[in-house]
C-alpha cells in the first residue's frame, strides 16, 4: 500500500465513522425526545396539563396531545423530503435536528394549567407540534446517511445504526427518570424533576450538530444531482410514479409503530395505574427489556445482508403476532418477572420489525426521490400504527381487557405483513 492508499483509507475510515456515528446520535435524540415525552405524559402531563373529570381522562387526553406529533410527522416528511431531495442530506438533516430539540427543550419551561389556564395545554400541543415537524425530516435522513454510504453488502449493517437509536435514546430518558425518581419526592418531581430531562435535551442537540456540521454529502446523492437537476416537487414525484412503493412501505412499518408504542407508553401508564405497580420498579423493568430490542436490532441488520431486509421484517411480524398472543396472560399475570418477560419478547420482535427498516425502506425508492418517499411512507406508516397506539390499547384494556391488546398488537402486524409479501422482493433502486 502506498503512502497515499493509506491516508486515503485513514480518511475514508474516520469519515464512515463520523456518518455512523451521526445517524446514531440523531435518531437517539429522536427517541429520547419522543419517549420522555411519552414517559411524561403517562406520569405527570395529565394533572398539570389536561383537567378532567377523571385519572383516566386525563391520561387519554395526555396521550392524545403525544399522537399530535404524528400527525406533524407527514408535513415535516414532505417539507425536509423536499429539500433533502434538492440540496442535499447533510443541511436537511441540521436544519430538522434544531427544530426538534428547539421544541423539546422549550417544553421544559412550560406552566402549568393552574398557572395559566388553557394556555398551558394549548402550548404544549403546539411545542409537540414542533417536535413532530422535526421529527418527520429526521429519520429518513439518518437512514439515508448510513446507508448511502454503506459497502456493497453491508446495507443492513450500515441501515441499523440509526436504529439502535432507538434503544440508546429510551435508555437515556428512562434512566434519567428513574435517577430522579431515586433523588427528588413525588411532589418534587411533579413540582420541577420532570423539567430536567427535557431540558437535557438541548445537550445532546448540541452533540448532533457538533457532528453533522462535520460531514459531507453522500456520494449517491451527488451521482444524482451530477445526472440530472433534482425533481422540482419531490413528493409529486413520488406519488405520480413510485405510488406501489409508498403504500407498501407506509404499511410494512405500521407493526413497528404500535409494538413500541404499547410497549412502552401503554405498558407504563397502565401498569403503573390499573396493574398497581410502583413507578420506579416498572420503569427499571422497561429499562432491563430494552437492552433485548437493541439486541435485536444487531441481530437483524446482520440477518438481513445475509438474507434480505423483507424477509427478516416478515419474520419480525410473525414474532409481533405472537407476542399479541401472549401479551394478556403475562403482562396481565400480577408478577413483575413475567411483566418482564412480556416486555422482553415484544421488544425482541420490535427490534426485528424496525432493524431492517433503514436497509428497506429507502431501496423502495429510487435516489432522486429517496428522501422524500422513504419520509412520507414512515411519518403516514407513524401515524397509522403509533399516533393512538395508546389511546387505543387503553380503551381495548379497559373494555375488554389486555388480550384485546394483544389482537391489536397482532392485526398491526398482520397489516405489514401484507405489504411486506405484496411488494415482493425488490432490489434496492
Amino acid at each position: 500500500m502506498t503512502p497515499e492508499q493509506a491516508v486515503f483509507t485513514r480518511s475514508e475510515a474516520r469519515q464512515t465513522r463520523r456518518v455512523l456515528i451521526a445517524s446514531l446520535v440523531g435518531t437517539a435524540v429522536e427517541f429520547y425526545d419522543f419517549y420522555i415525552y411519552a414517559t411524561a405524559a403517562s406520569l405527570v402531563f395529565g394533572p398539570l396539563f389536561f383537567p378532567a373529570a377523571s385519572p383516566s381522562a386525563q391520561l387519554l387526553s395526555a396521550y392524545a396531545s403525544l399522537g399530535l406529533a404524528f400527525l406533524a410527522r407527514p408535513l415535516g416528511g414532505v417539507l425536509f423530503g423536499h429539500f433533502g431531495d434538492r440540496i442535499g442530506r447533510k443541511s436537511t438533516l441540521v436544519a430538522s435536528l434544531l427544530l426538534m430539540g428547539g421544541s423539546t427543550a422549550a417544553i421544559a419551561l412550560l406552566p402549568s394549567y393552574a398557572t395559566i389556564g388553557w394556555w398551558a395545554p394549548l402550548l404544549l400541543c403546539l411545542l409537540r407540534f414542533g417536535q413532530g415537524l422535526g421529527l418527520g425530516g429526521e429519520w429518513s435522513g439518518a437512514a439515508l446517511l448510513a446507508v448511502e454510504n454503506a459497502p456493497p453488502g453491508w446495507r443492513g449493517r450500515f441501515g441499523m445504526v440509526p436504529q439502535l437509536g432507538a434503544p440508546v435514546g429510551f435508555i437515556l430518558a428512562n434512566g434519567f427518570f428513574l435517577l430522579l425518581g431515586a433523588l427528588l419526592s413525588p411532589d418534587q418531581f411533579r413540582a420541577w424533576g420532570w423539567r430536567v430531562p427535557f431540558a437535557a435535551s438541548a445537550l445532546l442537540v448540541a452533540l448532533g450538530l457538533w457532528v453533522r456540521l462535520t460531514l459531507t454529502e453522500t456520494a449517491v446523492f451527488a451521482r444524482a444531482q451530477a445526472e440530472g437537476p433534482p425533481p422540482r416537487v419531490p413528493i409529486a414525484e413520488v406519488l405520480g410514479r413510485h405510488g406501489g412503493a409508498a403504500l407498501a412501505g407506509t404499511l410494512g412499518v405500521v407493526a413497528c409503530f404500535a409494538l413500541y408504542y404499547c410497549a412502552t407508553a401503554f405498558a407504563l401508564g397502565y401498569g403503573t395505574t390499573a396493574l398497581g405497580y410502583a413507578k420506579q420498579d416498572f420503569l427499571r423493568v422497561q429499562l432491563g427489556a430494552i437492552l433485548f430490542m437493541a439486541a435485536g436490532i444487531a441481530a437483524a441488520g446482520w440477518w438481513a445482508d445475509r438474507l434480505d431486509p423483507r424477509r427478516v421484517l416478515i419474520w419480525g411480524c410473525l414474532g409481533t403476532m405472537l407476542v399479541g398472543a401472549l401479551w394478556g396472560p403475562l403482562l396481565g399475570s400480577g408478577r413483575l418477572d413475567l411483566v418482564f418477560v412480556c416486555l422482553a419478547l415484544a421488544l425482541t420482535a420490535m427490534g426485528f420489525v424496525y432493524g431492517p427498516l433503514g436497509a428497506w425502506l429507502p431501496g423502495l425508492f429510487p435516489p432522486r426521490v429517496r428522501y422524500s418517499g422513504s419520509s412520507l411512507a414512515f411519518n403516514i406508516g407513524g401515524i397509522l400504527g403509533g399516533a393512538l397506539a395508546p389511546v387505543i390499547a387503553q380503551t381495548l384494556a379497559e373494555r375488554h381487557g389486555l388480550g384485546a391488546v394483544g389482537g391489536y398488537l397482532a392485526a398491526a402486524a398482520a397489516v405489514s405483513l401484507v405489504a411486506l409479501l405484496a411488494i415482493g422482493r425488490r432490489r434496492p433502486a
